[in-house]
């Protein structure tokens, strides 16, 4: 018999499932408002976000 594994039992974690579900929910809200509010918005926020940090 050989000693390769199974390539079967490689299931994602519930971890790993949650943690894509969470950013795939991230991604869709930045989207929505990125289409609602248009860039200049998002730009303002990164601009701002750049400032507080010096």
């Amino acid at each position: 018999m050989s000693d390769i594994p199974s390539v079967s039992n490689r299931h994602p974690s519930r971890a790993t499932l949650i943690a894509s579900a969470a950013a795939g929910l991230i991604l869709a809200a930045t989207i929505a408002l990125w289409a609602h509010f248009g860039t200049t918005v998002f730009y303002e926020m990164i601009l701002a976000g750049i400032a507080a940090c010096f």
